[in-house]
C-alpha cells in the first residue's frame, strides 16, 4: 500500500486571508511581548511625533519598540541583522504586521528614544511589583566588562602621542618645503596664474592625523588635570610637594595614558579574554524571582563606589530600600558601609578576592570591622554564598545565552541606554518564562 503525505504546494494561493497569530504557537515569546508593551504607557515615544507636521507617515512607535525589544531578547542587536530578520523571519513578521522599516530607521529610533526605554525598563520592574511577582527582598549586585564600540588598536598613549604629533608636525613641514619648491618651478614653467594650491592628498591624512592626536591629547590633559584637582593640586604649584617632588606638572598625563579615536569615552579594562576597550555595567538583581531591578554603567574599571547608586536606583524604583544587599569584594569600602548602616540595610560584602585571605580589617574603620564579623558567621557565609546563585547566572543570560557581547553605540550615555534596553528584553524574558512556569 502506497504512503500518503501530507499536501505539500507551495505555489498554490491562499483562497483567505490566514490570521499571522496563527503562524506561532500559543504562548511564544512574540506574544508574551507585543501584549506587554501594548499595556505600557508609551506616550513618551509618541511625544517626539506630536505636531511636527511631517508628511511621509513615519513607523508606528509601539510596533518599533516591541520588535527591538523582541529582538534584544532573543539575541539579534545590530540594526540591519534586525530588518534582515523583518523580511525572514516569522515572529518579526507577526510583531511588524508586515511592516519593514530600514537598518537605519530602526537604528535611529533606538538612538532617539534612550531615555524612553529606560523609564520603559522602570514601568516593567513596578507593574511586576503591583502583580505581586516581584516582592522587595534581598538584592544581589554585581558589574560585568562589555566591550565598547571601538577597538583597543585605535588607542594611543600620551607618550606615543607626544612622539607622533612632533613627527608628523616635522613630516608636514618637509612636505610643505617640497609643495613650495614645486610651485615655483611651475610658476617659473607655466607663470603664476595656474592654480596649484591644493593641498596634495599625503598632506592632507597627515594633517588629519595630527589633528586627531592633538584633540587627543587635549582630552587626555583634561582629564589628568582634573584628577590633579581632586588630589588637591593647582597649576601654581608645579612639581612641588610636602612630602616629595610630583612625578609629572599639573594637567601632564603620564606617558602610558590612553585615549581612544573611536570612542573616547571608553577605557582600557581588563576582562577574561585581556585587555579591551569596555565599559562597566552594573545590575542589580532580585533574589527571588532573578529580575534586573536597577541598572548602571560607568567607564570605570572598578566596581568600587558603585554599589550606592544602583542600589539608590533600586529604591526609587521599588519604592523602598531592599532588606539585604550581597556583593563581591570589588564592593568594599568603608564609606560604602557607612552609607548602608545608615539605610539600615544589612549588606554581606567579601572583604578579600576569592582564593586569597580576606584583608585584615583597619582598627580605624568600625564598619568594614562590623562587616568581617558579620561574614565569620555561619549565616553570614551562607548568604554570602547566595550571591552566586542570584546575580551571576543574569550575567550570563546577557553575555553567554543572548550573545550581548559588544555595545552598538558609542559614547557613555548612549551605552548606558543600550544597557538599559538589554536588560529590560532579559526582564521581559524573565517574565515570560515565569508566567508560563
Amino acid at each position: 500500500m502506497p504512503t500518503t503525505f501530507r499536501p505539500c504546494a507551495p505555489d498554490q494561493s491562499l483562497l483567505f486571508p490566514p490570521s499571522p497569530r496563527d503562524w506561532l504557537p500559543e504562548g511564544h515569546l512574540a506574544f508574551f511581548i507585543a501584549d506587554t508593551v501594548a499595556a505600557l504607557n508609551l506616550a513618551s515615544f509618541y511625544a517626539a511625533y506630536e505636531g511636527d507636521g511631517r508628511r511621509n507617515s513615519p513607523f508606528d512607535p509601539q510596533m518599533m519598540v516591541t520588535v527591538l525589544l523582541y529582538a534584544y531578547a532573543t539575541g539579534t542587536f545590530s540594526s540591519r541583522r534586525i530588518a534582515r530578520k523583518l523580511e525572514e523571519d516569522v515572529a518579526y513578521r507577526v510583531l511588524a504586521a508586515g511592516n519593514c522599516p530600514a537598518h537605519r530607521t530602526i537604528a535611529e529610533f533606538r538612538q532617539q528614544h534612550l531615555a524612553a526605554f529606560e523609564a520603559l525598563f522602570v514601568q516593567v520592574v513596578q507593574i511586576a511589583r503591583e502583580a505581586g511577582v516581584l516582592r522587595l527582598g534581598a538584592l544581589a549586585v554585581d558589574g560585568s566588562k562589555v566591550k565598547a564600540n571601538a577597538s583597543k588598536h585605535k588607542a594611543m598613549s600620551y607618550g606615543r602621542m607626544c612622539h607622533e604629533d612632533q613627527r608628523l608636525r616635522d613630516e608636514i613641514a618637509a612636505l610643505m618645503t617640497q609643495a613650495e619648491a614645486v610651485d615655483a618651478a611651475e610658476d617659473a614653467e607655466h607663470g603664476p596664474v595656474v592654480r596649484g594650491d591644493e593641498l596634495p592628498a599625503e598632506l592632507q591624512r597627515r594633517e588629519t592625523r595630527l589633528a586627531k592626536i592633538a584633540a587627543a591629547k587635549a582630552r587626555l590633559e583634561a582629564r589628568q588635570a582634573e584628577e590633579d584637582r581632586q588630589k588637591g593640586r593647582t597649576p601654581d604649584d608645579g612639581r612641588k610637594s610636602r612630602r616629595r617632588p610630583f612625578a609629572r606638572d599639573f594637567g601632564v598625563p603620564p606617558d602610558d595614558a590612553q585615549d581612544n579615536f573611536t570612542d573616547p569615552e571608553s577605557r582600557i579594562m581588563k576582562t577574561s579574554q585581556g585587555f579591551d576597550q569596555c565599559y562597566n555595567g552594573q545590575i542589580a538583581v532580585d533574589e527571588a524571582t532573578q529580575l534586573i531591578v536597577a541598572t548602571g554603567l560607568t567607564n570605570c574599571a572598578a566596581d568600587q563606589g558603585q554599589l550606592v547608586p544602583v542600589i539608590t536606583t533600586a529604591h526609587a524604583t521599588l519604592g523602598g530600600a531592599p532588606p539585604e544587599v550581597l556583593a563581591d569584594a570589588g564592593y568594599r569600602d568603608e564609606a560604602t558601609f557607612q552609607t548602608l548602616e545608615t539605610q539600615q540595610i544589612t549588606a554581606f560584602i567579601s572583604l578579600g578576592r576569592e582564593g586569597k585571605p580576606d584583608v585584615t580589617p583597619n582598627p580605624a574603620q568600625e564598619a568594614t570591622q562590623r562587616m568581617a564579623a558579620r561574614l565569620t558567621s555561619e549565616t553570614g557565609r551562607a548568604r554570602y554564598r547566595r550571591r552566586k546563585a542570584i546575580v551571576e547566572p543574569v550575567i550570563g543570560w546577557i553575555k553567554e545565552v543572548l550573545g550581548f557581547r559588544r555595545f552598538s553605540l558609542r559614547g557613555v550615555a548612549k551605552a548606558r541606554g543600550e544597557w538599559n534596553v538589554i536588560c529590560l528584553a532579559v526582564n521581559l524574558k524573565r517574565l515570560h518564562r515565569i508566567a508560563t512556569a
